[in-house]
């Protein structure tokens, strides 16, 4: 297990970096009921950095998994009202959510895909409030990582339990800089990086971004007056905060209806605790018309078919292959870890922050302007070292992007 140390240093990092509490803000944390230690010590550092008040919500995957097989379909009918209130309040209130996710990625492969996406389009309708207020940055929030047992098996399955859980944690803590000295200093250094590479792209304003590698050949067209994220973002009272760590991402909001050709995945993709995997998609004025997946077929067109525009593309994010998590040379069967090793996409919900004014916008307002609106919003990877990436002007020059699956500028 990791050594108290390390842990303290997570936890400040999680506190003064990723959701980089203010003084006087409400923390929500949803955490996993085999962490206690590294809980006790976010919320340690969270009261010391100011926090009015720090609410843990606990969760059991094993209860989890015990209720998606016994309970009646009538419990997945309806949502906790007074769960969504409570969310939808904290963000109301500008408060931070925390979520460390560590669930084992086939958690429920036993359990029907119907279900699963039949309660995921309920507690999404529930949450819509907060999650409009989340993605127009009124709060702030991360995800974080933490082991655990059926995690750390899958990507370790030569070692034993313990030792795959120890050799998560060490993998963890390398890949969010946990390891060096500083890890607030490394991560502002990171974030400016990233800064950079964020700005050099949004001056560009490519009409298009055109993918090929093998078994891909991919055209994406941008909306107007698109912006880039990654790394740091601030909130609406410009406290800054870090959404995902680790990031090696910056990313845009594709035009709902400018995708054409044909994408291939490059690792698997969990969703809804089930392996997805060697998949591809081909699209057609932005709409998947046409899918393959070796594994988990199913739960892809489950996924697929969640609503009426889940089949868009709501993000296209650039990843270096030269990035640490890729270097590790490790498959984490976890988006949060494995689209930060390759440039992947999103079917789904786009982010407001991806077009100028789009944190003002209504819903309306959002699909005029070429950003398509779902309750779905699921990343899977696409990037290898084989992959070139053209930025395509709007009068017609093609410039490099992406050269071998690194940056070209």
């Amino acid at each position: 297990m990791p050594t108290i140390a390390d842990l303290e240093k997570y936890a400040d990092l999680i506190i003064r970096t990723a959701v980089h509490i203010q003084r006087g803000q409400v923390l929500w944390i949803n955490a996993p009921i085999h962490v206690p230690e590294l809980v006790r010590l976010i919320v340690k550092r969270a009261y010391e950095e100011g926090a009015k008040q720090v609410h843990v919500e606990w969760r059991d995957e094993a209860i989890t998994k015990l209720t998606y097989g016994l309970a009646p379909d009538e419990a997945f009918e309806q949502y906790p009202a007074w769960r969504a209130q409570a969310m939808t309040e904290l963000a109301e209130q500008a408060g931070a959510y925390l979520l460390i996710h560590s669930e084992d990625p086939e958690l429920l492969k036993e359990i029907d895909p119907k279900r699963i996406a039949g309660y995921s389009r309920v507690s999404s309708a529930a949450l819509a409030t907060f999650r409009t207020y989340m993605s127009s940055k009124r709060m702030t929030w991360s995800i974080v990582a933490a082991p655990s047992d059926g995690w750390a098996k899958l990507v370790f399955p030569k070692l034993e339990t313990q030792a795959a859980v120890e050799a998560l944690w060490e993998a963890i803590f390398r890949i969010v800089r946990v390891s060096e000295a500083d890890p607030v200093g490394a991560w502002e250094a990171h974030n400016n990086a990233l800064l950079a590479k964020r700005a050099y792209l949004a001056g560009k304003q490519y009409k298009k971004l055109h993918y090929r590698a093998p078994g891909t050949d991919l055209v994406i067209e941008l909306p107007d007056h698109h912006l880039w994220n990654g790394g740091i973002s601030k909130n609406e009272r410009g406290n800054t905060f870090n959404p995902n760590m680790p990031t090696e991402e910056v990313y845009t909001a594709p035009r709902k209806e400018g995708t054409n050709g044909v994408v291939r995945s490059t690792k698997p993709l969990s969703y809804q605790g089930n392996l997805i995997e060697n998949f591809s998609l081909t699209f057609e004025n932005g709409r998947v018309v046409d899918f393959e997946a070796e594994k988990g077929y199913d739960s892809l067109k489950t996924m697929l078919d969640l609503d009426n525009h889940s089949r868009y593309l709501g993000e296209a994010a650039l990843v270096p292959h030269q990035s640490p998590i890729s270097a590790s040379n490790i498959i984490f069967f976890n988006t949060l870890f494995d689209e930060n090793a390759s440039n992947h996409l999103a079917l789904g919900n786009a982010y407001p922050t991806c077009i100028e004014g789009g944190a003002s916008m209504s819903r309306e307002e959002l699909e005029q302007a070429g950003l398509n609106q779902s309750i779905l919003h699921v990343d899977f990877m696409i990037g290898s070292a084989d992959m070139d990436i053209d930025g395509i002007t709007k009068d017609g020059q093609i410039e490099p992007v992406f050269r071998k699956g690194n940056w070209a500028f």
